[in-house]
């Protein structure tokens, strides 16, 4: 059964560090890790002007791939609305483990996802705390006074063992 976890918090925050320190642990225990990231600049593509999937996408293609030597690449084009989350764990089903970073609006609402969320401040927490639910650990550089003995607190960047350790317990049990 695929496992999916988020990785929440603001722009900036540490996301993309706690991730790839997550996927370097769990990756050398074995596990085959898939990661879903929400890019929100609005006109980002991952498609190269004038190359020739470009090209295919400009002459109406709807579905591009890409094959090189080492490596495969899938290009969509569909707006964001287009698309559920499901479709996008399909995508992934070839692995054991998905960690998602961003997509805060549609994770938000799905208790079946915990998440890991990164806050920089008391703010933050709060805001985590009533935006989140479950939240399966904290991180970033704001560590409360007064920890929930429930939701765990480990420094995703300084100490990312400890997080690796967490997650890695948490896909064992599930």
């Amino acid at each position: 059964m695929l496992q999916v976890l988020a990785v929440v918090g603001r722009k900036k925050s540490g996301k993309t560090t706690t991730i790839e320190n997550l996927v370097s642990k769990l990756s050398k225990r074995g596990i085959s890790i898939a990661v879903i990231k929400h890019i929100s600049k609005p006109d980002f593509t991952i498609d190269t002007v004038g190359k020739d999937t470009w090209k295919f996408a400009q002459a109406g293609a709807k579905k591009i791939i890409s094959v090189a030597q080492n490596e495969i690449a899938e290009i969509e084009k569909k707006s964001i609305e287009e698309i559920s989350l499901e479709i996008l764990l399909k995508k992934c089903e070839t692995n054991e483990f998905v960690i998602i970073e961003g997509l805060k609006k549609i994770v938000s609402k799905n208790k079946n996802i915990p998440k890991i969320a990164i806050v920089n401040s008391k703010e933050e927490f709060d805001n985590a705390i009533n935006l989140f639910e479950p939240i399966l650990a904290f991180s970033g550089s704001f560590q409360p006074k007064e920890i929930d003995p429930i939701i765990p607190y480990f420094d995703g960047i300084e100490n990312s063992q400890k997080l690796a350790d967490l997650v890695y317990s948490w896909l064992k049990k599930v």
